[in-house]
Formats: structure tokens, C-alpha cells, sequence
């Protein structure tokens, strides 16, 4: 059944016909880890068939007690998926999962789509959405936040960046796996442009609340108490109010790790460069996250900044 959808999508693909894609149908992931595991689980517990594949083959395997087929590549895991979701860390991982030897691109068929969900350069994505479309492969430009929780229970935010033809096809998928959805354009790019906006944002104010948490604590002050004040007050951000809880109880398990948010103010940072603007403040945090990385906070939550600046200070 579902070959014969993907085959039916080639050959409406090669006409140049727009028509929507019956729902559930068979759904990829590449990278099953906290984000990607995280929409995998609702998908499955929504009852799509979902094929899995990770570098950590036991992690993929994992799935399987909940319905999912584990794969050893990301070739095999797109054969007959009509989408294929790749939710991995950084541009070089997304070249090689779409367009390496064992790579999306060496099965996948016109008429599928690569829903591309990595923080990444917008050019990389430009790049990737390019080299696709040339195989006729349909590219959703879908990074996503909220993190696993909201993953988890499709509350996440997702931002998409597709012509509309492609949105209305795989419209299903899309509502399946958020009931946040921002539409950003119809050109691929928009959307990494948009997270990276969102997530340099996230990285000042999580720099900014581990700072006056340290304040708080070296004034003295109760800091439970501080951040209840802060979070029904003018000071109030999500992040900071996710974080320093967990900083709070010493809990750097990480769920974002310590590098994501270096690579991402990193990017953009670059961005911000590229379009002729420097603000004052996200080399700042930047460089917080690049240093607290260095310092061997890496493979900690960021909630660890509040451990870091407290020790560093």
C-alpha cells in the first residue's frame, strides 16, 4: 500500500499534478534522539507507521517495542516512506544522512519529501532544499522548539518555509505532529532564518537568567523564592524559567545539551553578519556558550551556565 502511494506520487510528481497525500502513511526518521525520539513516540502513539534510524542502533531499536521498524541506514529507512523527517545535530550530519553513501538520496523517490528539522545555516538549507528538488524531491524547511516535552505531546513549535502546494500535500503530517504550526514562506531558508532568530533570543535570555540567578544567590536570597518573583514578574522567560529550575535542583541531565546552543548562537550570529547587522548582545551570549563548552560543560544541559558563571565569577 505503501509503495504503491509513493509510486502514485512519482507519477503525479513527473505530470507536475498537486494532489494530498492519504493519512497515516509511511513516515522516516533519521535521528531518533531527544527531539527526534520525542516526535517518533507521538507519531506511533497516533497510530502512523514510522521507520527509525539512528547512529545509535539501540536507541532505534527501542522503538520497536512501540510499533516502529528499526533500519541500520538512512537508504533503507527511506525506501517506500512517502516523508522522510531527519532530525539530526548540524549540517555536516544532515549531508551525510541525505547525500552520503548509505544516504536518503540513494533510494528515494520523486514525489517523496524530506522534511529537513535541524537548526542549521539558512544556505546550507538552501543548499540541501537545491540539490533535492533536482532529484524531484519535495523539501519542508521544519526546524522545530519547545523541546522534548512538547515534542512529545505535539505541542512544539514548527516552523515551515515550503511552496504551498507541498503544505497542502503533506498537510496531514504536518497537523500529526503539531498543533503549532507557523507557516513562514514559500521559500526554503525562511524557516532556519526564523529558528535561528528565536534561538539566539533563547540564548541571551538563558545567559541573562543564570546571571541574576548567581546575583540572586550571592546576595543571599532564597532562589525557589527569587524565580517564583521572577516568573509572574517583567524578568519572565521560558527558558530561564526551565532551566534555573533544574539548575536549582543541580540537575544538568542534559536534555539540550551545552553545544546546541553554542552551534545555534554561533549561527547566528553569522546570519545577523551576513544581513548587515551586529547587536550588542548575542556575540555576548555566544561567547558564554562557547566558553562554557570549552570549560567541559559540553556534554551538560545548559541549565549548567548557572554552575559555570556561579564558578567562574
Amino acid at each position: 500500500m505503501v509503495g504503491r502511494t509513493v509510486h502514485a506520487l512519482s507519477a503525479k510528481a513527473d505530470r507536475g499534478e498537486v494532489a494530498s497525500v492519504g493519512a497515516p502513511f509511511q513516515v522516516a526518521f533519521i535521528g531518533v534522539g531527544n527531539m527526534g525520539g520525542a516526535m517518533t513516540a507521538h507519531l506511533l502513539a497516533q497510530g502512523w507507521p514510522v521507520r527509525v534510524c539512528d547512529l545509535d542502533r539501540a536507541k532505534a531499536r527501542s522503538f520497536e517495542a512501540f510499533g516502529a521498524l528499526a533500519l541500520e541506514t538512512p537508504a533503507q529507512a527511506a525506501i517506500d516512506s512517502v516523508a522522510i523527517i531527519v532530525c539530526v545535530v548540524d549540517a555536516p550530519q544532515t549531508e551525510t544522512v541525505l547525500f552520503g553513501e548509505q544516504g536518503v538520496a540513494q533510494t528515494v523517490q520523486p514525489g517523496q519529501v524530506v522534511m529537513l528539522c535541524p537548526t542549521i545555516a539558512p544556505e546550507n538549507t538552501e543548499d540541501f532544499a537545491r540539490r533535492l528538488g533536482e532529484r524531484g524531491i519535495h523539501t519542508i524547511d521544519a526546524p522545530m522548539s519547545g523541546g522534548p516535552a512538547r515534542a512529545r505531546d505535539g505541542s512544539m513549535s514548527l516552523m515551515l518555509a515550503c511552496p504551498d502546494a507541498v503544505f497542502e500535500r503533506f498537510g496531514a503530517l504536518v497537523a500529526a505532529l503539531s498543533n503549532k504550526v507557523f507557516r513562514i514562506s514559500e521559500r526554503a531558508g525562511d524557516a532556519a532564518r526564523t529558528k535561528l532568530v528565536n534561538n539566539l533570543l533563547a540564548g541571551i535570555n538563558l545567559v541573562g537568567a543564570a546571571e541574576v540567578m548567581v546575583m540572586a544567590q550571592r546576595m543571599g536570597l532564597d532562589l525557589g523564592r527569587t524565580l517564583d518573583v521572577i516568573e509572574q514578574s517583567s524578568g519572565q522567560s521560558w527558558i530561564g524559567s526551565d532551566r534555573m529550575r533544574r539548575a536549582i535542583a543541580q540537575d544538568y541531565a542534559p536534555r539540550a545539551h551545552m553545544t546546541l546552543l553554542e552551534k545555534d548562537t554561533r549561527l547566528a550570529v553569522a546570519a545577523a553578519r551576513d544581513a548587515g547587522f551586529a547587536g550588542p548582545l548575542g556575540a555576548a551570549a555566544r561567547d558564554v556558550f562557547a566558553s562554557a563548552s570549552a570549560a567541559g560543560l559540553d556534554g551538560l544541559d545548559d541549565a549548567a551556565l548557572f554552575d559555570w558563571l556561579g564558578r567562574s565569577a
